[in-house]
């Protein structure tokens, strides 16, 4: 509980427990139910039946990212993947040693929830039809409150299943799409996507991988793939350089950007016998430790070509994006479980006579990691219904999808690593201590800008989206539409970030600039209207300090008092 209108020496002065009853431990808490807004965002975004059918499934998650889910995530990042080369009879067959805790997780995700295939095929969570897109990142955004890393290659396999379904023949479809959305674990395929090499991370047009033509219509891959994520997945989209007839009865490579063709990679060949590529070594990474990434060497693997084979980039970009969406949820789910850890911690824990929560500077830090938190819970679930939207066919939704995606990756992925990072100071020195989820949230916090396109080339990607793909004026008139005629501070500021983001188009060195601004404005909106939808008051005060403090110029050195919204946006976060 909150004093805010009485003087310091007015308030009541709590007792501090001693010893162990001092730290205050979540463990035990449900994530799904102690959520401020999760239960009714979800429902206000989710047709009702649907939503009633799966509050129960969430709330079960909601209590193992508590108790279980947190155990295992915490174990498998303490004792990450192991590659081993031969069998102990000396066969030359690699295979990755997970930890049991991994692998109780990945059954969770795969087989418990589907959630790599729930948007593919009816049944899932006993559902007579295929979930939309809100309802899977629903589960992501809460099961990412504990395990980062997994969440990868679920990603990937359900992303790997668009993709084939988008673009692959249907002699592969109907060979790979049954295993790639299976909740069987035996059944199941998982998806990875081999893109990055040394010479050729964000520089496609630089990719030296190579692919022959082999006589019986498949292809044959030969080089180096650098980062692999997944790496002894069932599946893998991978990016190579066509060879072709040379004219002198040889093959050569196939230049620039149209020479790189998709292919499908097995890891085991129809006939049973294992694919011609071996992981040279996994790495040793900062966070998402429990999750393999390595590096592949293309033996004359055997391949399938996807699609058109002069736009493999353009069709690879398809999986690219999902995973870029996918990569903004996963940074609002960890900066929600920061955020309810400070706010845990800071409701509960009591120095000089007071709680932390009562103290006023304690109070605005709070409100600073609840505002990109939750601005970036209202771009998911705005990106995942123009998804929904644009899978049926709907052109404006498509590009609003275009460049919401690539606004989401760039911006909720930079405020996670603050966020996180600022939650932990919260907690205090046991913040740093591996024992509480603190240290692990900030190291995979880190990852999502870099992973599919580092800050740079993302913020220049929503470039494109608004010039080639003219997805600006959609986005404005769909974030204009969402504040309606009694916003004059929002639309002004709407007007300046579509001005500054004509103006990027022309000079590229503002593209972080624009693409922050179109993000501030949309998110603006959507929490404004999700505020009086609800309604929420707390939501609509978040709104407004997204205006004042992201949006409107200001003195840095000028005092603002923001008193009433703080103390809005703290009764409700500190309610549940």
């Amino acid at each position: 509980m909150a004093f805010p209108s009485l003087p310091a020496h007015a308030r009541p002065m709590h007792i501090a427990p001693q010893g162990a009853a001092a730290v205050p431990d979540s463990r035990g808490l449900n994530f799904f139910l102690s959520d401020p807004w999760g239960p009714a965002l979800l429902r206000h975004h989710l047709p009702p039946a649907l939503y009633a059918h799966l509050v129960p499934h969430l709330v079960a998650l909601g209590a193992l990212v508590g108790a279980e889910l947190d155990d295992e995530a915490a174990a498998a990042d303490a004792n990450p993947p192991v590659l081993l080369h031969r069998t102990r009879r000396g066969e030359d067959i690699q295979r990755i040693a997970y930890h049991p805790a991994y692998l109780a997780m990945a059954r969770r995700a795969f087989a418990d929830y589907g959630m790599a295939a729930m948007n593919h095929r009816a049944g899932v969570l006993g559902w007579p039809e295929p979930l939309p897109p809100i309802a899977k990142y629903a589960f992501v955004y809460l099961f990412t409150q504990s395990e980062f890393g997994l969440m990868c290659p679920v990603s990937m396999t359900d992303s790997l299943a668009r993709t084939l379904r988008r673009f692959g023949s249907p002699e592969l479809i109907a060979r790979y799409l049954p295993a790639l959305t299976s909740t069987d674990m035996d059944a199941l395929l998982q998806g990875g996507m081999f893109m990055t090499e040394q010479g050729a991370g964000s520089d496609i047009a630089n990719t030296a991988v190579l692919a022959e033509p082999a006589p019986d219509g498949t292809w044959r891959l030969f080089g180096d793939k650098w980062f692999c994520s997944n790496p002894d997945c069932g599946l893998a989209l991978v990016l190579a350089r066509r060879l072709e007839p040379d004219g002198q009865g040889g093959l050569a490579p196939v230049p620039a950007m149209r020479g790189v063709s998709l292919f499908l990679l097995p890891r085991d060949l129809p006939d049973g016998r294992r694919n011609a590529y071996r992981i040279v070594r996994l790495k040793e990474k900062l966070g998402s430790r429990s999750m393999a990434s390595g590096e592949i060497r293309l033996e004359g693997a055997t391949a399938w070509l996807v699609g058109d084979p002069e736009a493999g980039f353009r069709q690879m970009a398809d999986m690219v994006n999902n995973s870029r969406l996918s990569n903004g949820v996963r940074a609002a789910g960890l900066m929600r479980r920061a955020v309810a850890e400070a706010v845990f911690v800071a409701t509960r824990r009591i120095a000089f006579g007071r709680r932390l929560i009562e103290m006023p500077l304690m109070r605005r830090q709070l409100v600073k990691l609840i505002l990109p938190a939750e601005q970036a819970r209202s771009m998911m679930f705005a990106a995942a219904e123009q998804l929904r939207r644009a899978d049926l066919g709907e052109e404006t939704a498509r590009r609003l999808l275009r460049i919401m995606t690539p606004l989401i990756k760039f911006r909720a992925c930079r405020d996670a690593r603050r966020v996180a990072g600022d939650a932990m100071e919260v907690r205090g020195g046991c913040g740093y201590i591996e024992e509480f989820p603190d240290a692990r949230i900030l190291r995979d916090a880190h990852l999502g800008s870099i992973w599919e396109g580092t800050s740079n080339i993302v913020a220049l990607d929503v470039l494109r989206a608004a010039e080639r793909e003219r997805a600006l004026d959609p986005l404005a008139a769909y974030v204009a539409a969402l504040l309606g005629n009694d916003a004059e501070g929002y639309h002004a500021a709407l007007a300046r970030a579509v001005a500054l983001t004509r103006a990027a188009m022309a000079d590229p060195a503002l593209a972080r600039a624009a693409a922050s601004a179109l993000y501030h404005i949309t998110t603006a909106a959507l929490l404004r209207a999700e505020g009086r939808a609800l309604p929420c008051p707390a939501r609509e005060a978040l709104a407004e300090l997204v205006l004042r403090h992201r949006l409107c110029p200001r003195d840095p050195l000028a005092a603002q008092d923001d008193r009433a919204l703080t103390d809005l946006v703290l009764a409700r976060a500190a309610a549940a």
